[in-house]
């Protein structure tokens, strides 16, 4: 089943998992049904969230089907057991073309939020990135937290604000955000589980240069991921 808001991934006894469109909020507001609203709507049964995407990001979301796996699948979150991978595109040069982002995030001015210097309950953000275009590079974010904006907040900490986000300072007029839950990785009863899912939507992210540096770095779950330092 799908719609311009969704398609479904997955359909498992204890789970599904959509490919959220853009600019679909996750949540019901202003008299407008959330996308869970929509699912539960649509497919007739009641749903539980156990992680969300903003608004602006498209891709992989996971919704529990009982309270009970609602449960185990937040505490597998919460220890960091379930592995997520996302895809932004930005402009310009970065401070670094690989590695990690860390610190506290504090809630800033108009919905925004920063990045800190300290690190007593730091966000941690793992990347790559390469140039698809000239002055366009994509990167390919792993993030071992679950804060609020994180990626976008990352990504604007290194002086590349994600194209179409102008929250963050990007200065644009993309036809979306580009940022995508591309990845998920988990294991649920004994079986492991991987899914991938290409983002669809955004003249930029469909482009013959991002779908061969897709096809070059491969499944995201094997790839060497820059250790700290």
């Amino acid at each position: 089943m799908s719609s311009t808001n969704y398609r479904i991934i997955a359909d498992e006894p204890d789970f599904i998992v959509v490919d959220k469109a853009p600019g679909v909020h996750f949540h019901s507001q202003d008299g407008t049904a959330g996308l869970v609203a929509q699912l539960e709507h649509d497919l007739d049964t009641k749903l539980y969230s156990v992680h969300r995407l903003d608004t602006m990001t498209s891709g992989l979301l996971l919704l529990a089907r009982s309270s009970a796996a609602a449960a185990q699948f937040t505490e597998l979150f919460t220890q960091h057991q379930v592995q997520k991978f996302y895809l932004a595109l930005a402009q310009g040069k970065p401070k670094k073309k690989q590695g990690w982002v860390v610190g506290d995030m504090a809630k800033s001015r108009r919905g925004m939020y920063k990045l800190l210097r300290s690190t007593d309950n730091p966000a941690i953000t793992q990347f790559f990135s390469q140039s698809v275009a000239d002055g366009l590079r994509l990167y390919l974010l792993k993030p071992l937290s679950g804060k609020t904006h994180q990626l976008r907040v990352a990504l604007a900490s290194l002086a590349v604000p994600i194209l179409g986000d102008p929250l963050y300072g990007a200065a644009d007029d993309a036809e979306r955000g580009y940022l995508h839950a591309y990845g998920l990785q988990f294991d649920w009863q004994g079986q492991a589980y991987r899914y991938l899912c290409a983002p669809t939507v955004g003249e930029q992210f469909v482009s013959p240069a991002v779908t061969q540096q897709l096809a070059d770095w491969g499944e995201p779950w094997q790839l060497p991921w820059p250790s700290k330092k």
